[in-house]
Order: C-alpha cells, then structure tokens, then sequence
C-alpha cells in the first residue's frame, strides 16, 4: 500500500465523526492499527520502533530452547504446532528454529504456524524463513487443533484498549471527537450514556475524579482462547511484553514515530500505537479458562534464569572485538533495569498439573 493510498485515514475519521458522532478510543485504536501494520515494515532502525529479537540474536535462541524444554515437559508430541502471534520480520522464529535443531527430534515434531495481519510483514516473514513449510493465519481460531507452544513477543501492546474515565460518582467511555475551533482530533468524555461502573473491579471504583483505567476485551478474549485451548488440548505459552503486573488506574496510550514519542491523535495511522500490558486481566482470563498462569516476572530475571550472559559469552569468546561489543550491549539492554530488564514482563500458561516451566520458580 503506497503512502497516496494510506493518507485518507485521517479524512475518513473526521467524516465518520462529523457524521457518527465521536468514536471510542478503542476503535480509534483498532482503526489506526490496522492502518498502520497495512503499510510498510515498521521495525528497526529505520523504522517506528525496534523489538528484542531484533536487538540480540540470543533472545529468539534462548525462547527455542525454552520451547524444546516444555515440548519435552508435555510428552514431546509430534507433531507439535509452534505457534507465534505477531512475528514480526520473522527474526525471533528464525533464532528460535536455530536453537530448537540443538535437539533433533523437537525439530523435526514443529509445524511453524505465524499468525499475522500485515502484508509487508508476512513478506519479511517469508524472505527469514526461506525454505520453511510454515503457514500464516490472520487470526488463532484458525490454526489447527492440537497440542501447541505459542510466543508472542510485543503483541498484546498492539491489542485496541478501551479507556474509562472517572467523572463524578460514574465511569465513563473516553473517546475520540473533532475540536471545532481548529478540526483537530481531540479526546472528549461525554456527558450522559452508560455508566461504565460494573465494569470497573471494585477495589478501584473509588479512584479520584478524572482517573483513567484501560481495559483490553480484544486481550482479555485472546487470553481466554489460548487459557482454554491449554487445558483441553495441552501445550503452553509463553507471552513477553511491557506492561504492569497489578490493574491499576492509569494512561499509558502511546504512540512512537521514528523512535520518539509522537502525539496519538495526530496522523492517524502514521505511527506506531500501542498501550502497556494488563498481565493480571491476561492472567485472570486464561485462569479461568482452565489453564495455570506462571509469573509475571521480569524480563531480566527470565532471560537471567534461561543462561543469557553464559550464551552471550560464548558468543564473544568467538566474536571479533566489534562483534563482542554489540553482543554484550545487546543483552546488557535486554536484561538491565534500566533498559527493558524491568519494563518487559514475561509470563507462561500450562495445563494446571504441569511443573514450573523454565525461568519460573512460582505461579499465581
């Protein structure tokens, strides 16, 4: 899609609003999303924003091995589905098969299964995975019944959140309007409607006027899915992404061009639009579906557990000196406090009678 054909996003919004009326920022989410993953590749440098897998092979390498580990734990199956949700340009699956050949027979069980919505990165997927008989799926639902072990590295960010204002004694929907001063695109709450109450968990329907929860029904519904599949099929997942262990009010709403912070409602479709990760909705959800929900814990603490800084030195033991250097900057960021060690957390479903899975060491 050529950027002429993408430009009317923003036009059409204004006449659905001027004509609807203003729209949920949860289908503004959906709607520029969508947009925006329509067009070019995204990722890297040149690009909005840059994953972990795209930071340090060692990542994807360390997630193959995690899955060869749990194959083993559920029987290894063969075949087994190795499903991944968002892969992006297909790096962390290429490191992952890489790692998974260290143990022949999980290779040769996998059915690689990407569930992805993006043109221009179902291409980028295919030129990584040369060679591989995968198959692509625009939503889960479609990937085969079975026992199956699915990643899904800075996907549920991407997924539309709904925003409930606290305005007065009542909660209600935020949403996208049209400033009529200037026709810019501006957030309005408006007076009236449904009371989003019931909604709201009640340990937090007492927060401060003007206080702002975000709820994910597209996360919590996918969450349900992979929970249920689980437990009546087996397998496991494991879900990384930045975000918060606790629900908690909060607007984390964001969107990222060029690698800065961009206004969200500005050029709709043009950046990058994401919120942080409600892990304990994603938890709760697929614990009720039947499956055990390990962690969340940190990023740094499960790459830790897995062996990246022993991984990453025998890297660098056969490095040359430039080489070592982007080695050893690249999992330093990915485990570092300061970096992504703290925001990024990681958690894993399992059938409820299944054992920790590596880098877990408790469940909730």
């Amino acid at each position: 899609m050529t950027a002429a054909e993408r430009e009317p996003l923003a036009e059409a919004l204004r006449a659905r609003i001027g004509r609807d009326g203003p729209v949920a920022v949860e289908e503004y989410m959906r709607l520029t999303v969508a947009h925006y993953y329509a067009g070019a590749d995204p990722l890297g440098a040149r690009g909005d924003f840059i994953t972990a897998p795209e930071i340090s092979q060692v990542f994807g390498e360390l997630i193959g091995l995690w899955c060869a580990a749990t194959w083993q734990e559920i029987g290894a199956p063969d075949p087994v589905a190795l499903v991944e949700l968002g892969p992006g340009r297909g790096t962390l699956m290429a490191d992952a098969l890489r790692a998974a050949a260290t143990v022949p027979a999980f290779r040769r069980a996998i059915r690689v299964h990407l569930v992805e919505t993006s043109p221009a990165l179902r291409e980028r997927q295919r030129i990584a995975l040369a060679g591989l008989d995968a198959a692509w799926h625009e939503t889960l639902s479609s990937v085969p019944q079975g026992r199956f072990l699915l990643v899904a590295n800075e996907f549920f960010d991407a997924l539309p959140v709904r925003q409930l204002v606290r305005v007065g004694t009542a909660w209600r929907e935020r949403k996208v309007g049209i400033d009529r001063a200037d026709g810019s695109l501006r957030f309005v709450v408006e007076d009236g409607g449904t009371d989003a109450t019931p909604e709201i968990p009640p340990a937090l329907r007492g927060a401060p006027d003007g206080s702002i929860l975000e709820r994910s029904p597209d996360a919590t519904a996918l969450a349900t899915e992979i929970g249920g599949r689980i437990a009546a099929q087996d397998g496991a997942a494991l879900i990384v992404d930045y975000g918060h262990g606790r629900t908690a009010p909060g607007e984390t709403l964001q969107a990222m061009r060029r690698h800065r912070r961009h206004d969200v409602l500005a050029e709709p479709g043009e950046a990058d639009l994401t919120a942080h990760v409600d892990f304990a909705a994603l938890a709760d959800s697929a614990g009720r579906s039947g499956a055990r929900v390990w962690g969340p814990i940190s990023q740094g603490a499960f790459l830790t557990r897995l062996g990246i800084e022993a991984r990453a030195a025998r890297l660098i033991a056969a490095a040359k000196p430039d080489q070592a250097f982007l080695i050893r900057s690249g999992c330093r960021r990915l485990i570092d406090p300061a970096e992504m060690g703290s925001l990024f957390q990681v958690i894993s479903m399992t059938r409820p009678d299944r054992s920790a899975p590596d880098g877990f060491e408790t469940a909730r």
